[in-house]
């Protein structure tokens, strides 16, 4: 029975991988009412109209059925017979309208907050920065977006609404029991506070339960995405039972949780039923020695208790709103935490437009960590001359792709300056900045849509004419012309259905077609074969043709496309040179020449000496 009915032995578990700070309830209502709500107010008066005919109808139930009682079958009043069911008729077709134009009317802002949250989520997503969404798993943005999303949806649909809808049938009703006999609407109403204290007790283990939830959630997501991506490893090295037990095992704590929340929810039922059970044995006992020694008529207790017992489901239905409405709470906390969610790369207000006339790039005196007390970039001064090509060369974590990072603003420098020409990237708007560069990675990035899409992927206005020239000065005409739909052919998933010298092919067309005066390389070329690599090589010297040119160089053919290489090693420059005068200087450099370059013709060096002092720059 345990994990049925019984808590299991399990580890507690607190932390938030999401990093966000919790809300308290009435900030999430607060914020759902004027975000979501207040511009359709028209649509919520609606709502709350219906929902108060709706309540009204069913208080004036209790009097109807007194009235049937007392008038036909006491009194014999044969009017009555006729009169009453028809009003009967008219209230119940009445109520019906109101309660389905309530219903529907409460599905739509239901369904508008979750559109709502879920463009906010992806425009926060969109527009945050890069460190933190590295940092953090896609997983666990897929689990907010579908899962947290969801149950803040439900419990704004369900709560919101419920608690207005119920809360109204429960003043008519009361109202109409104390109107009828104040005294025996105490007696049946008394044990309310108890049931309320109880919730109370309730409230933060439910809490504790569905954050726990779905934080289990969010690393199945996690698990399902890594895996799917890394499906060729696992099956390679045969891990398919190491990972199915993996998501096993997040798989039952997810459902111990959503147990637990389960339980905490169904103790609503039994304590709300006992209550209940307490509130109507008092008015039987009550009513019943008034009706027999006092002047209590059989009409009068009977519309009274047709107001107890229809007040009975909206009270019952209040208790389970409220674990609902926890539900919502704990999952809004993850989903505006995102949203509020401060950007350390924020837009200066008095920003302009970055101008790039020649397109001259100084890095000055720049320093910058992605973990405090670790600095990747420290004093980095570089001046990269209009229209030259700089490679930038060095071991891992020598800082280099983190230059690239700077140059598009991913990141802003700890301190120190980036410009071009002689404007600072950090007073220019971040579009133009982005606009003014064409990033080249060694993966080329395809989204899972046509060809045409993918080469007009930032420069959506462009014409079939400059898509088609920009294919043809990449060399990707001819490939594209014999798909299946050609230029219409989708690509899939990342790419996955073209070679990586035709996807490598396809990016430089978007980066041509993009024209800008500032081109970012990170070896475009170095996952290609050599087949693959003498194709997009014309392809790569007409991008760069006229263009101020940074790239991070891992083979020597793409050291020798530059006009000064700038060594790198611990964030600082230590070298830079020709080829000929670094090979000469034997530092570094010559070292990394017989290392990383090995293959490549150019003849060996001798081992490395201590490296070289800059002769141009200092880090």
């Amino acid at each position: 029975m345990k994990g049925i009915l019984l808590d299991k032995a399990m580890d507690a578990r607190d932390d938030d991988t999401l990093d966000v700070p919790p809300i308290e309830t009435f900030e999430v209502v607060r914020r759902i009412a004027r975000d979501h709500l207040k511009p359709r107010w028209p649509l919520l008066v609606v709502a709350l109209a219906t929902m108060a005919f709706v309540a009204a109808t069913t208080g004036a139930m209790p009097f109807l059925m007194q009235r049937a009682i007392d008038d036909i079958f006491i009194a014999r009043k044969e009017a009555m017979l006729y009169v009453l069911p028809v009003a009967v008729l008219l209230v119940m077709v009445a109520r019906g309208l109101a309660d389905y134009t309530s219903r529907v009317t409460e599905a739509y802002l239901g369904s508008r907050i979750i559109a709502d949250l879920r463009t906010q989520l992806f425009e926060k997503l969109a527009f945050s920065d890069l460190g933190w969404l590295q940092s953090t798993h896609s997983g666990r943005f897929v689990s907010v977006f579908m899962t947290d999303v969801t149950v803040v949806n439900r419990a704004a649909a369900q709560t919101l609404s419920g608690i207005a809808k119920n809360f109204l049938q429960i003043v008519f009703l009361t109202g109409a029991m104390f109107y009828m006999d104040w005294l025996l609407a105490l007696i049946v109403l008394a044990a309310l506070p108890i049931g309320g204290s109880l919730l109370r007790l309730q409230r933060k283990r439910t809490r504790s339960s569905v954050r726990r939830t779905l934080q289990e959630t969010g690393d199945l997501g996690s698990i399902v995405a890594q895996t799917l991506h890394g499906i060729r490893v696992v099956k390679a090295y045969h891990r398919e039972a190491e990972e199915t037990s993996r998501a096993r095992a997040i798989i039952d704590r997810t459902l111990e949780y959503m147990m637990q929340t389960v339980r905490m929810r169904a103790a609503t039922a039994p304590v709300a039923e006992s209550l209940s059970g307490l509130g109507f044995a008092g008015a039987i006992l009550y009513g019943g020695y008034q009706g027999i020694y006092g002047d209590l008529t059989l009409g009068h207790f009977s519309g009274f208790m047709t107001a107890a017992m229809l007040i009975y489901q909206p009270v019952k239905a209040l208790a389970q709103l409220h674990n609902t409405l926890q539900e919502g709470v704990i999952a809004a906390s993850r989903v505006y935490g995102i949203i509020d969610r401060d950007t350390k790369v924020a837009e200066n207000p008095a920003a302009k437009p970055l101008v790039v006339r020649e397109g001259a790039i100084r890095f000055d005196n720049v320093s910058f960590s992605y973990e405090e007390g670790r600095p990747v970039l420290a004093d980095f001064t570089l001046d990269v001359p209009a229209g030259s090509r700089i490679a930038l060369v060095g071991p891992s974590g020598a800082g280099k792709s983190t230059l690239i990072n700077l140059m598009l603003r991913f990141f802003d420098p700890d301190s120190g300056r980036i410009l071009v020409d002689d404007q600072d990237l950090r007073d220019a708007t971040l579009s133009s900045v982005r606009l003014s560069n064409a990033l080249l990675t060694q993966e080329p990035v395809l989204f899972d849509d046509t060809v045409r899409a993918n080469i007009c992927y930032g420069s959506e206005g462009a014409t079939d004419e400059a898509i088609l020239d920009a294919a043809r000065a990449a060399g990707a005409d001819e490939f594209i012309a014999a798909l299946a739909d050609g230029y219409e052919t989708r690509v899939g998933e990342s790419g996955n259905l073209l070679s990586g010298g035709q996807k490598q092919r396809i990016a430089f067309a978007r980066a041509i077609l993009r024209d800008a005066p500032i081109v970012l390389l990170d070896e475009p070329t170095s996952a290609l074969d050599a087949e693959a690599e003498a194709k997009v090589q014309l392809a790569l010297d007409t991008l760069l043709e006229g263009r101020t040119v940074l790239m991070i160089a891992h083979r020597l053919s793409t050291v020798k496309k530059a006009d000064i290489i700038v060594v790198m090693d611990k964030g600082r420059i230590v070298e830079t040179g020709t080829h000929a005068e670094l090979i000469a200087r034997d530092g570094l450099y010559a070292h990394l020449h017989r290392t990383q370059f090995r293959g490549d013709a150019d003849g060996a060096a001798p081992e490395p000496k201590t490296p070289a002092t800059p002769a141009a720059s200092a880090g």
